[in-house]
This record gives C-alpha cells, structure tokens and sequence, in this order.
C-alpha cells in the first residue's frame, strides 16, 4: 500500500465533527481547527460547549431532521463539505446480549451506526463535489471480528462491526469518485465514556482521527486503522 500524501493545512476546506463537545470529538474539531479548517462541531444542546474557533451546528445523529438541516445548512453558507467525522457515540450495558434491553439495544444502534449511515446519505453528495472528500469513523477494535467476540457490551460491538462495515462500503461504493473512507480504532481513551483507567489520553486518541482526515486525493481507503497503521478487523 502507498504511503499516504498529506495536506500540510485545511485553509479552505470545511470539516464536520459529530459529538464535537467533549472527548475525542472536542479535540478533533480542535485540531482541525488549528490546521485552518472551517470547523462544524457536532452539538446535541446549545447548552454544551464547542471548541474555540468552531462553527456550532445542533446535531443529534439519531434525528434525520437535524442531519438535513446540517448538511443543507452547511452548503448554503460555505458551499463545500470535505471532511465528515463519524465520531458521536455512546456504550452499551456490560453484559450479554440476553441480559441486555431491547430499548438499550435500540439507543446505542441508532447513535452508532444508524445515525453515520443517514450522515453519510445527506453529505456523500457534497463531499462528492470536490476530489478527495474524506470521511472518518470513529470506531473500536471491540467490533473487529478477527478478535473474540466476548466479554459483554454487544449492542457496542456490533453497532462498531457494523461502522467498519459502513466504511468498506463507501469505499467500493464511492471510492472510483474520489472520496476517501476510513475508520479507526482510538483505542481505550480516558473521556466520559472510556473512564479514568483508559490508558490512553484525548490527545493520542485524536491523532489518528485528524491524520486521516489530512488524507490527500489518491490516499488509502477503506480501511481500518489504529496508532497510523492498518489493522484487520
């Protein structure tokens, strides 16, 4: 596989990071931000606060009424779209799929994999427009199949098998028009959702992410990554 080509800086390109208020999200829009895009973070309230420099968009992936509103929003003000980050997610319950709730299994679905499907329907067509559009999922090795499928939070792991599903087909789909789909593992990261004994910072569990969003036209895709480097999943 070739070595990536990587933009320097995103003057000029327009990002949009879904759960942009806190955690991985935060720090990617940050990110993206400082690299010089024009940033759309992802906010379920307008009570929760985004990075500096960021433009706030009222996003609950699970409402396709904010999904439109976004996307459509974003074309009428800037025109383009060429980064979308998957990243909003919640967990699931602990246990097995018998001991979990019906309404639980629902719930974390419809934020981890049904609410990127629906982004990707409305944006696919604006990323379209400019070579190279890039799309990143946030995703988890918990749903890599080439690992033991045990040990509780089944809703989360298959919602993740199912984002890496997500990202191949955009890839088969799409990728002979220029976009470039990738997912990622950010591996156990200390955020609300990972807690205090993850070992990984924020700051590590960003890097990937923004990486792969550096992506220029004629990059991999795909594919699904961890710590820069390709994975089976």
């Amino acid at each position: 596989m070739t070595e990536p080509e990587l933009y320097d800086d995103l003057h000029g390109q327009v990002a949009l990071v879904t759960g942009a208020t806190r955690g991985i999200g935060s720090e990617i829009a940050s990110r993206l931000h400082d690299l010089g895009a024009t940033v759309y973070a992802g906010s379920r309230s307008v009570n929760d606060e985004t990075p500096a420099g960021t433009e706030r968009v009222l996003l609950d992936v699970t409402q396709e009424g904010d999904i439109e509103s976004a996307v459509d929003g974003i074309f009428e003000e800037v025109g383009r779209l060429d980064v979308l980050v998957n990243n909003a997610g919640v967990s699931g319950g602990d246990g097995d799929l018998v001991a979990e709730p019906s309404a639980e299994i629902d719930r974390v679905l419809a934020t981890n994999l049904r609410g990127p499907m629906i982004l990707c329907k409305h944006a696919v067509p604006l990323l379209l427009q400019n070579e190279g559009g890039r799309v990143v999922n946030v995703s988890s090795g918990l749903g890599a199949i080439t690992e033991p499928q045990s040990g509780g939070s089944p809703s989360y792991r298959i919602s993740k098998t199912g984002l890496n599903g997500l990202t191949a087909y955009l890839h088969g789909e799409y990728g002979d028009d220029g976009l470039i789909a990738n997912s990622v593992c950010p591996g156990w990261v200390r955020t609300d959702m990972g807690g205090e004994e993850a070992n990984r910072p924020v700051e590590a569990g960003a890097e990937t992410p923004v990486w792969l969003s550096r992506f220029e036209p004629g990059s991999p895709g795909g594919k699904f990554w961890r710590k820069k480097e390709v994975v089976d999943w």
